[in-house]
């Protein structure tokens, strides 16, 4: 049997974008991904169809996996010839317990990887607007941890060395021993009124930030109930935190958003919200796929091979037109032999798609959709003309019907198929019910219907009701109509049927203060 081999990964503090290159690329090659809670759940989408995923950390229902049970476990899996992932928060190297894995691996003859990452007690204070060093306040810093009872602490800290030794003082896993570490640090030297601060689940939608001092913070900590896991900061750096909250200031800051378009398209809208600040979580429910049922690629072939009879060809989708062209090249047609025929699109996406092709749509209406298109054609239609639709198989039959009561014949082609999707998520059944999704995107009325039915399939009895408590953010009103008719309470729609149109709709909501439902 061929010997496996581990990787020892650092995951980074909780934000998927601040893996490293190379700790990523070992995500995306392993056949086996051993993960904890602090490991960001959206990297393991990054995973390849297939790969083993095992859970280490802590849920409510099982206790955590002893450290010599998961050490073991890594060497059984590579003496079985998996290449593993042992994704770990953070850097692995930093209270990562890495050292522990490597020996027992090293032991064995198991080939490693120790991956660094970015560890949470210099990358959680970055996203509070807290830089550990800066000239003026602290030119050192020290991470200790806070995870243990007092005695301990006493035993592996030298508290009178430690509370003087560098500027910035960084705790980590300490939020339930902040008096002891207050108590002692005051007692050694620090002047009660030294500035500290609490950052939980920084990085995440979730971050939130509890400033104070020596003297204090254990009282603000109780009156807030604020609760682990969160770096404490202590020392003159916290001050700039007022002039350097950099993340807080975005639009979207706190908005965990689901994103259920095709993971081929889902990349621009998730960026988007990147950029302003929210925390995009991509749940792809559906994908496209090239017409499969010989009847209607005979059909398609056929009416290509008439392309001089044709006066319009009307895309509704940038799909489509992908598709059309595929079909085209396929059927050895060339696109000059549209020469006779305007060309129509439904948007600026689709239109974009042609221009890309070196087509150049005719026609582009200001209401992004089947009706604005059609009031955009009513002049220039004509009784006997022919129009081609290339399209999806879910497309709508308004245009068809309307395109032949105004005397056209419409010759509809299935260029393209839309299948569901489900993707093995573990978490996101999870993360609705405990209302970590703070908004869901719907681009059409196909992600309705599909992100619903692949809730039911993981195990969700009323998938309606877990979105109650998500904003729901429809592309258009079509969209908004069947996510009302499934029983889902729209929370916005765009103006213009487009990602940015949505995006608008979602800072005003964001910026008209409404509180997420």
């Amino acid at each position: 049997m061929t010997q496996g081999k581990v990787y020892l990964v650092g995951a980074g503090p909780g934000d998927p974008k601040l893996i490293t290159v190379r700790g990523l690329r070992a995500l995306q090659r392993c056949d086996v991904v051993v993960y904890d809670r602090l490991a960001g759940p959206q990297l393991l989408q990054e995973t390849r169809p297939g790969t083993e995923r095992i859970y280490v950390g802590k849920r409510p229902d099982r206790h955590t996996m002893k450290q010599e049970e998961i050490n073991r476990l890594l060497l059984d899996l590579a003496l079985s010839g998996k290449v593993v992932c042992r994704l770990k928060g953070g850097d692995p190297t930093v209270f990562g317990r890495v050292g522990e894995e490597a020996e027992l691996l090293q032991k064995h003859g198991v080939p490693y990887e120790i991956v660094p990452g970015i560890t949470s007690a210099i990358a959680v204070p970055a996203y509070a607007g807290i830089p550990v060093t800066h000239r003026d306040f602290a030119s050192s810093f020290s991470i200790v941890t806070g995870h243990e009872s007092p005695d301990k602490l006493d035993r592996m800290i030298q508290w009178d060395k430690v509370t003087n030794a560098t500027g910035t003082l960084l705790f980590l896993m300490g939020v339930a021993k902040i008096g002891y570490i207050s108590e002692q640090l005051i007692k050694f030297g620090r002047p009660a009124e030294t500035p500290v601060a609490l950052v939980r689940w920084g990085t995440r939608a979730e971050q939130e930030t509890l400033t104070g001092t020596l003297g204090d913070i254990e009282q603000k900590v109780r009156e807030a109930d604020f609760q682990p896991p969160a770096v404490i900061v202590v020392g003159d750096v916290v001050r700039q935190r007022e002039k350097l909250k950099w993340i807080e200031a975005k639009p979207l800051f706190g908005w965990r958003v689901l994103v259920t378009r095709a993971r081929s398209q889902a990349s621009e809208l998730a960026d988007r919200i990147d950029d302003l600040g929210g925390e995009p979580y991509v749940f792809p429910v559906i994908d496209t796929v090239k017409q499969t049922d010989p009847a209607e690629a005979q059909r398609i072939g056929a009416a290509l091979r008439e392309a001089e009879r044709f006066d319009w060809v009307i895309w509704t989708s940038a799909a489509g037109v992908e598709y059309f062209f595929s079909w085209l090249a396929e059927a050895r047609v060339d696109i000059r032999r549209f020469a006779g025929a305007r060309f129509a699109a439904v948007g600026p996406k689709t239109a974009e798609a042609l221009a890309t092709r070196g087509v150049v749509a005719d026609v582009i209406p200001s209401q992004f959709q089947a009706e604005g298109l059609l009031d955009s054609l009513a002049d220039m239609l004509a009784p006997g003309q022919r129009a081609l639709l290339p399209r999806g198989d879910l497309a709508r039959g308004l245009l068809p019907a309307e395109l032949a009561k105004a005397g056209v014949e419409a010759v509809e082609l299935d260029v393209y198929e839309n299948r569901l999707v489900v993707e093995k998520d573990d978490r996101i059944v999870e993360m609705l019910r405990a209302g970590e999704i703070h908004a869901v995107t719907f681009t059409s009325s196909s992600t309705v219907v599909n992100l619903l039915e692949a809730l039911r399939r993981l195990g969700a009895e009323r998938p309606a009701d877990l979105l109650a408590g998500c904003a729901i953010a429809c592309i258009g009103p079509i969209t908004a109509r069947t996510a009302e008719e499934h029983g889902l309470r729209v929370t916005l729609t765009a103006e213009q049927s487009t990602i940015e149109g949505l995006l608008a709709a979602m800072l005003k909501h964001r910026g008209a203060g409404n509180e997420i439902r």
